[in-house]
């Protein structure tokens, strides 16, 4: 940083700079870890020759928080995928079902709202298509934050619900399929040739009953890029400019796993391996009825605290996930 040309790229010297806090950080916490460590094996040690019990019980106490914290940092040390400190961007599809399916998304959507809430992320729902009746035809998120991509990547996959369905008179037991896709938000270091050329690009008004997620007097941007199909939409903006701005942003994290993908064919590192919304495929599942269970299928982690994971509690299934992730040894 004292070098004379160290401003001269000032989106460098950022990059630069957080990446150097972000190192400073981990080495600060396994410092704070060793020395609390040294501290709670020093009171063990004089328990031993001279027994007390305030002091015995203000250990237990203290070996609680120690583990809590051990496990905050053994999560940033699992949070070292390439793009993990990325923000990402979150898609969510209603599988077949019609309005029992989209009632589904719109669950997951607020599932993963509330998550965001609880640990200090920023949640943007970009696009908003509601059902006819209930739930959502389709979603898009931009979700902003340390690591967002790297602790949502998880969620990537099929989710499946079985439940007695609120839409069927005969109260008979129903089972809903949703997609979510993750990928990383890319930002302007990573190169990408897109010709103007290629993008159609329009312009209309915010539609639909999108309640609290769209800003319904904003002008609403599609971007389709012509050679691949790929389409993108911002409609929760205020401005024109926003929207455009943020459906580019998306169509560039798109293109950039198309060429990703290109070129690894044989692993998906960003997106997984997306299959078809049905039977066989999911990655989870949550089960409302006849019993109360949420079963992550590829790490066998499971809870029978339905609503708490449905409010946002999604922190072991995430943990599970990474841990899983390592031992397949391809941490992204």
């Amino acid at each position: 940083m004292a070098a004379p040309d160290f401003w001269q790229d000032q989106e460098k010297a950022q990059k630069f700079i957080q990446e150097t806090n972000q190192l400073k950080e981990k080495k600060d916490c396994f410092m704070q870890l060793v020395n609390q460590l040294d501290d709670e094996e020093t009171a063990i040690a004089l328990i031993k020759d001279d027994p007390d019990s305030d002091l015995e019980s203000e250990i237990e106490e203290n070996l609680v928080s120690l583990e809590k914290l051990f496990k905050n940092y053994e999560l940033t040390l699992l949070l070292s995928g390439k793009y993990d400190d990325h923000n990402a961007l979150m898609e969510i599809h209603p599988g077949a079902g019609g309005t029992e399916a989209m009632d589904w998304a719109a669950m997951l959507l607020r599932m993963y709202q509330r998550y965001c809430e609880q640990h200090g992320l920023i949640f943007e729902v970009t696009d908003y298509e509601p059902g006819d009746e209930a739930g959502v035809k389709s979603t898009s998120i931009r979700i902003q934050g340390e690591h967002a991509f790297g602790l949502l990547k998880s969620e990537n996959g099929v989710h499946r619900l079985v439940r007695i369905s609120p839409f069927d008179a005969a109260k008979r037991r129903h089972t809903s399929f949703a997609s979510v896709e993750v990928i990383p938000e890319i930002d302007q270091s990573i190169q990408l040739d897109i010709n103007p050329t290629d993008l159609r690009i329009d312009v209309f008004r915010s539609s639909g009953a999108g309640g609290q997620h769209i800003n319904k007097t904003s002008s609403a941007v599609r971007i389709t890029h012509l050679p691949t199909g790929i389409v993108t939409t911002s409609q929760a903006q205020r401005s024109q400019l926003q929207n455009r701005e943020t459906a580019m942003n998306a169509l560039r994290a798109k293109l950039f796993q198309r060429e990703l993908a290109k070129k690894r064919a044989q692993t998906e590192q960003l997106k997984g391996d997306q299959q078809e919304i049905g039977w066989g495929s999911q990655i989870r599942s949550y089960v409302f009825h006849p019993y109360t269970m949420v079963k992550d299928h590829r790490t066998n982690h499971e809870t029978s605290d339905v609503d708490g994971v449905m409010d946002g509690k999604l922190e072991p299934f995430i943990y599970a996930y990474l841990q899983w992730k390592l031992s397949q040894k391809n941490p992204n």
